[in-house]
């Protein structure tokens, strides 16, 4: 579920501003608002407190990856971290046809303000495309940014391009 503040404020009705507090550990919500935020999030109050949780360690599977929402022609992507509440990281496989792209220079960002990207060339190349820069990566090469800003990756090679993506919320740098 990908929900900026505005829209779980509309689902919940706790304002934005309590939401960012709370998201940033500046408040503790009420049992009352957090129940409210629980359920905006369709969880559970223990999901939203962890209590349910049955350890320290969960696996996921290969058989069990979430597959991202198809996007551009040429691009996959799995999911390879459970779905857990709180959770402030998100690891995908991002596989790029010849050609293909992650998205366009017209999209608007997929990530939260504050978020920064790490991603992980595996094979081939890909170009990242951000905020009117082009970095050329090939295999083994590293990039991070703020993924808050508009960007896509794109393969103008003949070969399928892999990349591990880390998507994490936080404060970007100044």
């Amino acid at each position: 579920m990908s929900l900026s503040l505005r829209d779980l404020a509309a689902r919940t009705g706790v304002s934005a501003p309590m939401l960012s507090q709370v998201e940033r550990g500046e408040t503790s919500p009420t049992l009352h608002v957090a129940s409210r935020i629980a359920g905006g999030l369709e969880l559970s109050l223990s999901q939203l407190l962890r209590l349910d949780e049955g350890g320290a360690v969960t696996v996921v599977r290969a058989r069990e990856r979430r597959t991202g929402p198809s996007g551009a022609a040429g691009h996959s992507y799995e999911i390879l971290t459970p779905p857990l509440p709180g959770q402030r990281a998100e690891l995908s496989l991002h596989l790029l046809a010849p050609g293909a792209v992650t998205g366009g220079p017209g999209d608007p960002p997929m990530h939260e303000p504050g978020s920064r990207e790490t991603a992980l060339v595996q094979s081939g190349t890909v170009v990242l495309h951000c905020d009117g820069a082009v970095h050329e990566l090939r295999t083994g090469d590293c990039v991070t940014f703020d993924a808050d800003l508009p960007h896509h990756f794109e393969n103008p090679g003949t070969d399928e391009a892999e990349l591990l993506a880390v998507v994490s919320a936080g404060l970007r740098r100044s």
